[in-house]
């Protein structure tokens, strides 16, 4: 025993030891983030060469002072240079904007009087600490778009040729230039991509900026080591069915020196130590790596588990990492990991099921879009997260739109799987007209992307395509960097289920729709074939839909009034359609025409952004449901999209303002933990689970009422949910005297009475139609629509409300009883917490529930909560609203 406290005394001590060298060596090691103090101009009034912009005489007079990241155009806007260009058809007037509207213009050359058809200059002077003298300088660019010439101190230090891709990472050796404790001056001259560049696309999402997005889009920084850097450190897990893992760590080492290098690469996870001797050859990079084969300390018994949300914690683990040379720390590292594998496996159906440490999950998710001017803001980027968790989401989609650690990071810390790839629709995919140098930018730019992202745990795959997969050279090239890298997820060969010659069915599908389709659509295209849109069949609740959606996303009124100029709010014309998307979404038409023949004629603004909230709501409850009524025939679905670029009246579950509307709360309901629906197709009535542990004894009302609220169907059911679950609980009965318009009420108990889920449909007596035989990649139209215009019958309710509001923490709570003392229903209630009396809407919020509706005597509380600073000096004030609501 006295020698078992003697050895671990000395182990102490030798940590000590280390970790004192590791915090003075951390001192100087840190991000030396080179954000502010930037000066930014056109080369067309810039007559000096890099050299002369790169020393410490030149004077940048009338040069814009800019922060890095950021673009040229967004940093103009920013200046007001140019007019905000979110708003109303402000973009339409910028130099350089002369591209048809709805064109995707990262297919078209630049007009030649662009200002942007020259390159632009960035320059930063700096000081180095004086501590960075005697070690390795690293100078780090996260994104150039597209090309660039980089000079330091007066000496070019990375070319054009060199510096090419909007997809690549940068890190240059910098040591012997970069001079410590003196000023340094760093100059970029940046290039815009062309129409035949490896860039960035916004497709028919929305207009992109007429620079292209060109500029230091991401972050720059120096960091220093000694003569070797750490780079990527990463665990990789195995875990078994009993929960057990074996690990994998794997790290980039970088031999900055002319010398070979001997020395030792060490790890440490909680208290278990691993550690392995390195030759580097002179200029040498090389990949290590430690495994459970070699390294038993890496076979863990029962650790925790890294799980997305709903199905556990997001367990997380820290990594620390060492190169030792000489008895000195060259590099080291902290970074954070969590242990969980992702599998997937085509079933019967040839569709891609994944699994999280060996149980299914159905993918329910988002397609994600950065700002248009490619803005990042830490805050938004929180609250945006929070949204997805508030909705019940587990994923996140980025086609092509790879983003920042912190955005990873939020998505490891908040368990929210990120489903990564390349994106369609311009040079990227026109793989018959690639140069080699093509070849070379897109390998070298996934190598960097899968470097960056595998030690995440929230990514649970790849995308080598997107609306098509690459030929085989171009998939064979990926694969082998993926494989090479130890990238440790499913990689998929596309969006689309076309298959390849070289990994065969990609067990997905890209079959739309993305205009407005009736909410039975999705329960009624079954898994037969009957049906056909695009290659897999048609947007119907089978298989795993990488993107889709039941079409436009018209936000609620105060965001049209916040996108649009009064003189262009009704009726609708061509500022409105600017603001919905490209190619055949380039008008609201389609969605109009079935809001009128279903709702009736809007006759206002008000009345049309109401109707609006009811379609979406309704489409996306729809479509959720659908999917997850149908669990494992159905296998994932992407809504098309989760967010936008810009204020948008299509595709998003919450708009550019943060601001939920209806389709937000239709896809929360759809995705509560336990959750009662009724099925378009059938009149079914099931209750889906979405907890991964039983649920026994809940109990289940279902309850039909007519429109003047006499009850014409009543019955209780008993229900056992077994984990991850779906559950045909009863088929409604033939209304033989239903009023045109009736409501279906569901609700869902557990054995203590505590209501667990809840449902509210309004249905039509009228069936709704879909002529299948016209179906196309985009849509299926609806021959026949459902009729609600009897909802317009309702009489005016007047509601009780009481609200009380209380501090947690930075936080403040708002609590709202709501009470219906009617005799009617009180339909599709919606709350608001302004700022004062009078005063705007707090945004963000998380509410509970909204756009619901109150039976007679029904009475219920509801809480908003949102950042108390926000608030400012007012006094919260609650506002409601509704469709029949005084």
């Amino acid at each position: 025993m006295r020698i078992r406290w003697l050895g671990w005394i000395v182990f102490l001590l030798l940590s000590s030891v280390s970790f004192a060298q590791q915090a003075k060596l951390a001192q100087t090691s840190s991000k030396l983030r080179l954000a502010d103090g930037w000066m930014l101009q056109s080369s067309s009034k810039v007559d000096q060469s890099g050299e002369t912009l790169s020393k410490a005489g030149f004077q940048p007079r009338g040069w814009y002072p800019v922060s890095v990241p950021t673009t040229v155009v967004s940093a103009l806007v920013k200046h007001k240079v140019l007019p905000d260009p979110m708003f109303g058809m402000n973009l339409r007037q910028f130099p350089g904007v002369s591209y048809p509207i709805g064109a995707n213009f990262s297919n078209l050359p630049m007009p030649p009087d662009s200002p942007y058809l020259v390159s632009w200059w960035y320059r930063k002077t700096f000081t180095l600490p004086a501590d960075y003298k005697g070690k390795t300088v690293w100078l780090n660019f996260r994104g150039i778009n597209y090309r660039a010439n980089i000079w330091l101190n007066g000496k070019e230090i990375a070319k054009s040729d060199d510096v090419a891709g909007a997809w690549r990472t940068y890190e240059i050796n910098v040591t012997g230039i970069a001079k410590p404790d003196l000023e340094n001056v760093l100059a970029v001259q940046v290039f815009a991509p062309t129409e035949k560049d490896l860039a960035i696309t916004f497709v028919d999402w929305n207009p992109a900026p007429p620079d292209k997005n060109m500029g230091l889009w991401r972050e720059v920084f120096l960091t220093v080591s000694g003569p070797v850097g750490l780079r990527y450190p990463t665990v990789i897990s195995h875990v078994d069915a009993a929960g057990n893992a074996q690990l994998t760590v794997t790290a980039l080492l970088k031999n900055a020196s002319k010398e070979p290098i001997h020395g030792t690469l060490k790890g440490t996870i909680d208290q278990l130590e691993f550690a392995q001797d390195v030759e580097l050859g002179a200029g040498e990079n090389k990949d290590v790596t430690f495994d459970a084969g070699k390294f038993s300390q890496l076979s863990l018994t029962h650790p925790r588990l890294w799980w997305p949300a709903q199905m556990g914690k997001p367990e997380l683990y820290s990594l620390k990492m060492q190169f030792v040379v000489g008895g000195r720390i060259s590099d080291h590292s902290e970074t954070h990991f969590g242990i969980r594998e992702v599998t997937s496996e085509l079933n019967a159906d040839q569709r891609r099921v994944f699994a999280i440490n060996g149980k299914k999950i159905l993918i329910r998710g988002g397609g994600w879009t950065p700002d248009m001017l490619l803005r990042e803001n830490s805050q938004r980027l929180a609250d945006e997260f929070r949204y997805v968790r508030d909705m019940g989401l587990n994923t996140i989609r980025l086609e092509g739109k790879l983003e920042t650690e912190e955005f990873f990071e939020h998505a490891d810390r908040e368990g929210i799987l990120i489903m990564a790839g390349w994106c369609c629709c311009d040079h990227w995919e026109r793989w018959g007209e690639w140069s080699p140098q093509d070849f070379d930018i897109a390998k070298a730019s996934l190598q960097d992307q899968i470097y960056r992202l595998r030690s995440h745990p929230s990514v649970v795959m790849w995308l080598n395509g997107s609306d098509n997969p690459p030929p085989p050279d171009v998939e064979e090239m990926y694969l082998a960097v993926e494989k090479q890298l130890l990238f440790p997820n499913p990689v998929v060969s596309s969006a689309t289920a076309k298959p390849t010659s070289v990994t065969g069915d990609s067990g997905v599908k890209m079959t739309g729709p993305y205009e407005y389709v009736a909410p039975s659509y999705w329960s009624e295209d079954k898994i037969d074939g009957s049906h056909h849109c695009n290659p897999g069949g048609c947007g119907g609740a089978y298989g795993f839909n990488t993107e889709t959606s039941p079409g436009p996303a018209v936000p609620p009124i105060e965001s049209l009034r916040a996108m649009l100029p009064k003189d262009h709010l009704w009726p609708i014309d061509d500022w409105w359609n600017y603001h919905a998307g490209g190619g055949q979404f380039k008008d609201l038409h389609v969605y109009t025409d079935a809001l009128t023949a279903r709702y009736g004629t809007a006759d206002t603004l008000e009345d049309y952004a109401l109707k609006a909230q009811l379609m979406n709501y309704e489409g996306i409850r729809a479509m959720f449901e659908a999917y997850s009524r149908n669990k494992y025939t159905s296998t994932g679905v992407i809504q098309w999209m989760l967010n936008n670029a810009w204020p948008s009246m299509i595709w998003h579950l919450y708009d550019y303002y943060l601001r939920p509307g209806g389709g937000y709360f239709g896809a929360k309901r759809a995705m509560e933990p336990l959750h009662p629906l009724y099925s378009y197709d059938d009149h079914s009535v099931w209750v889906v689970s979405s907890r991964y542990d039983d649920v026994p004894r809940l109990k289940l009302t279902t309850k039909i009422y007519n429109l003047d609220m006499t009850e014409k169907f009543s019955q209780e059911s008993s229900v056992d949910a077994a984990a991850d679950s779906t559950n045909k609980v009863l088929t409604l009965p033939a209304l033989t005297d239903a009023s045109p318009v009736y409501f279906l009420v569901l609700r869902l108990e557990d054995s203590t009475g505590k209501l667990v889920g809840s449902n509210f449909y309004w249905l039509s007596t009228k069936p709704e139609s879909l002529d299948w035989e016209k179906s196309n990649w985009f849509t299926t139209p609806t021959s026949s629509f459902a009729d609600y215009t009897a909802l317009s019958q309702l009489p005016k309710e007047d509601l009780k409300i009481a609200s009380r509001t209380e501090r947690q923490g930075e936080e403040s709570v708002t609590h709202i009883t709501v009470e219906n003392p009617g005799k009617t229903l009180a339909f599709f209630v919606h709350l608001k917490v302004d700022k004062g009396k009078g005063g705007e809407e707090i945004l963000p919020v998380i509410w509970e529930d909204n756009y619901f509706s109150l039976l007679p005597g029904e009475k219920r509380e509801v809480t908003a909560t949102y950042r108390t600073a926000e608030l400012g000096s007012a006094k919260p004030d609650v506002e409601a609203s509704g469709w029949n609501v005084h």
